[in-house]
């Protein structure tokens, strides 16, 4: 059996999936250099490897997909950008060079859960056992969290907080649906916070991590002083978050599922999640029909602002002696426009047009 493992920390963003691949890392996971440098949304570090954040990044904009986008044909635009077969070699590549310096991988990423198809084929190419562990944090916290750190989206704040609660929705639901059948976990982020020993060292024993069941104290003293319960620095509920009832109720029911699957990864649960998918579909479909007018308004105006600016460059392009009005043009006797042609680098061949400025 391989020794090889690469464990995807998956997930929304700002739902702790950096707190977890710090705490593997701590214990003796490899996470990929150069990594991602901190900053002052994350002090302590995003545990994401740069060479794959810029690899997402390049396939979400050919996908014409954004991070967080609550588009449920989303994932069908990333996984044909991701299917084609330069990109797959291009990915096993890397990972086998990554498989040099070290057999148990951590790799984290929000956009991951995007590519996972893309992945799952390039481990076992490289012989490695993929896990999956889906970090579970209740949605009102996550839209919080990023409305504070990421600022607000569109023109108000209960606009991108309605974006926000979809796009997590259809981002937990299909990472639910591309994780499954697979070695995979979901781990509460304040269960982490709170006494990360338990589901960590669960983690070690069902993914089979040498690293983790074999750590020693000192890895397990970094761990604690990398794990500080003040990193849930946002607590918000619903009261803080505007949304509409229907998309509300789909996201607590989302949330109820998810933590089922928490506790019971079995098939009726993951029906849950099926049923959950398709209401998500509909109730999105449903806002496409009634924004259709606002579409169809915004690409009239677009248009407008193109044919505006092709004209404005069109004017622009003209000549000074081009703009003149014809009736003042024909005010200057014909032998003084033939010199200010020739002036001008503007003389026209002989015959052609002799009568006109």
């Amino acid at each position: 059996m391989t020794s090889r493992r690469v464990v995807f920390v998956v997930g929304s963003g700002r739902s702790g999936t950096s707190t977890m691949a710090g705490t593997l890392r701590a214990l003796g996971l490899h996470v990929p250099q150069p990594e991602v440098v901190a900053d002052a949304t994350n002090p302590k570090g995003f545990g994401e490897p740069r060479w794959v954040v810029d690899l997402h990044a390049e396939l979400l904009a050919r996908s014409n997909v954004q991070v967080s986008d609550a588009r449920p044909r989303a994932w069908l635009d990333t996984g044909t950008t991701s299917g084609d077969h330069a990109t797959r070699e291009r990915v096993a590549a890397w990972l086998e060079g990554q498989f040099e310096v070290a057999d148990e991988l951590v790799i984290k990423d929000p956009r991951a859960s995007w590519f996972l198809g893309l992945w799952r084929a390039a481990a076992e190419r490289c012989d490695a056992t993929p896990s999956y562990v889906t970090m579970l944090r209740p949605v009102t916290e996550v839209v919080g969290s990023k409305q504070k750190y990421y600022g607000q989206m569109g023109a108000g704040s209960d606009q991108g907080a309605v974006t926000r609660t979809a796009a997590w929705i259809n981002m937990m639901l299909h990472t639910e649906r591309a994780t499954r059948g697979q070695h995979r976990a979901f781990v509460h982020y304040g269960d982490l916070l709170d006494d990360w020993t338990q589901p960590v060292f669960a983690l070690g024993e069902s993914f089979d991590l040498n690293g983790v069941k074999t750590a020693m104290a000192v890895d397990i003293a970094e761990v604690h002083r990398f794990i500080d319960p003040s990193l849930r620095r946002v607590t918000a509920t619903w009261d803080d978050i505007g949304v509409p009832d229907r998309l509300r109720e789909l996201a607590d029911e989302t949330w109820q599922a998810l933590g089922a699957l928490a506790a019971d990864d079995s098939t009726t649960n993951q029906e849950w999640c099926d049923r959950l998918r398709t209401a998500y579909a509909g109730q999105y479909a449903d806002a496409e029909a009634f924004a259709h007018s606002t579409v169809l308004a915004q690409r009239r105006t677009a248009a407008a602002e193109a044919r505006r600016e092709a004209a404005g460059q069109a004017s622009s392009g003209r000549s000074a002696a081009d703009r003149v009005p014809h009736a003042v043009r024909a005010m200057v006797p014909p032998a003084a426009r033939q010199k200010l042609r020739r002036a001008m680098g503007r003389e026209r061949p002989e015959g052609q047009g002799q009568g006109q400025a």
